[in-house]
């Protein structure tokens, strides 16, 4: 069982940017797509961006494309959101969690993510 562990929220000015941060152990995540999802207060969780095993394939949600970029160190079994440009809209907790299937070929559905972090809170002021 891996646990994920999120940081890098806080609170910033609108425009601002922010690097969040998950740090998995237990297990090594390196052969698994990783991905970042958010939820603001009385909303649904969505999903923000993933990122395949190699880091060779990245995915965003519209809203976020253009300002948010995910990568992976895998040696520090770490995966990252840099999130620049940010809006009041952006705010939520954001939530890492990884695929529950190895190597996997094509973009992980949500209901494909097993294991998720405790979540960190990224305010977003106007």
């Amino acid at each position: 069982q891996v646990q994920l562990v999120e940081s890098g929220g806080g609170l910033v000015q609108a425009g601002g940017s922010l690097r969040l941060s998950c740090a998995a152990s237990g297990r090594t995540v390196s052969q698994y797509a990783m991905g970042w999802f958010r939820q603001a207060p009385g909303k649904e969780r969505e999903f923000v961006a993933a990122i395949n095993w190699s880091g060779g394939s990245t995915y965003f949600t519209d809203s976020v494309k253009g300002r948010f970029t995910i990568s992976r160190d895998n040696a520090k079994n770490t995966v990252y959101l840099q999130m620049n440009s940010l809006k009041p809209e952006d705010t939520a907790t954001y939530y890492c969690a990884a695929d529950t299937k190895r190597f996997r070929l094509v973009v992980p559905g949500t209901e494909d993510f097993g294991s998720w972090g405790q979540g960190t809170q990224v305010t977003v002021s106007s």
